[in-house]
């Protein structure tokens, strides 16, 4: 089994790097129309989903429980101004689900905007809404996040799952990047993000056990870190994690002394910002997959006391 403490300092360092760059969390109201005022909103959201897993999981030391609540107050307070941006979103496009979107994780973890609240319970009468064009995998994903505030599911999360990729377990050797993501994405959806492993099917789950360890050596080859670091979430929500060892060795030695880790081969120079916003993911990627990692690791070892 692979070392636990390897596993747990990953996501030590990552979660020192996010606070050190914590001003890369940031929003650009004067965005041009072409680009969109909702685009920055997606690493505020993915932050808020990884601390929540941190907290729920109960297996980070001090430190980084402290750096994770530090994170979202600043994010919350600084950059979404206290659910305004939110707000302000929700108002640019009606009819988009992102503001939803990042403001679920935050309310699961106590934070609360009322108007951001309202405008979810009136999106959800909409047919608009549920036309929202979407791929299969995020429209899961929107169902979930809907079940999870409470709401009935338009459509419901099996309808949805019917048209994604993975649920059609087609040919293993078809996977690329892009479906790569796609495959991650559902799990993630169907485990609500590692709380509940037994959301995935039998079949998917047999699936992924039997090709999971061929695409991860892969993406291992190719030095994809961000995608591998996904991949070994996907074996922590299994049945039967791997855990396996030589991609978190390979993985850990990819992170930077600093904490970030690359998303390809090695990490890119020039403007702080560009920087962040190549990588940021990835190093969230990294301290997500620790944490869940570390859980089903001490989860292995007290099965076997």
């Amino acid at each position: 089994m692979t070392d636990t403490r390897l596993i747990h300092t990953v996501g030590v360092g990552a979660m020192e790097w996010l606070w050190t760059h914590r001003d890369g969390f940031r929003l650009e109201p004067d965005a041009d129309p072409e680009v969109g005022f909702l685009e920055r909103f997606k690493p505020v959201g993915e932050l808020a989903l990884v601390c929540k897993v941190l907290f729920r999981e109960g297996v980070a030391g001090s430190r980084q429980a402290q750096l994770a609540r530090q994170l979202l107050d600043h994010v919350w307070r600084e950059t979404l101004d206290g659910g305004t941006m939110l707000v302000r979103g929700q108002r640019t496009e009606p009819a988009s689900p992102i503001p939803f979107e990042v403001y679920l994780p935050f309310r699961e973890l106590g934070y609360s905007r009322p108007e951001v609240e309202r405008a979810v319970v009136l999106n959800h009468r909409l047919d608009s809404w549920q036309a929202f064009e979407a791929t299969p995998t995020r429209r899961l994903g929107l169902s979930a996040f809907q079940r999870r505030f409470g709401l009935t599911p338009r459509p419901s999360e099996s309808e949805a799952l019917r048209t994604t990729w993975l649920a059609r377990t087609p040919e293993p050797w078809t996977v690329e990047g892009h479906i790569a993501y796609d495959i991650t994405h559902c799990v993630f959806h169907l485990t609500d993000w590692g709380e509940n492993p037994e959301g995935l099917t039998p079949d998917i789950a047999g699936y992924l056990a039997t090709w999971l360890p061929a695409w991860i050596d892969d993406w291992l080859d190719l030095k994809r870190w961000d995608l591998l670091g996904e991949l070994l979430v996907v074996d922590a929500c299994l049945p039967r994690p791997t855990l396996d060892e030589p991609a978190w060795q390979a993985f850990a030695a990819a992170q930077q002394p600093d904490g970030a880790m690359p998303a390809i081969r090695t990490m890119p120079e020039g403007d702080p910002e560009a920087v962040f916003d190549i990588v940021y993911h990835s190093t969230l990627v990294a301290a997500f997959a620790s944490v869940l990692a570390t859980s089903r690791a001490l989860t292995e070892l007290a099965r076997f006391r």
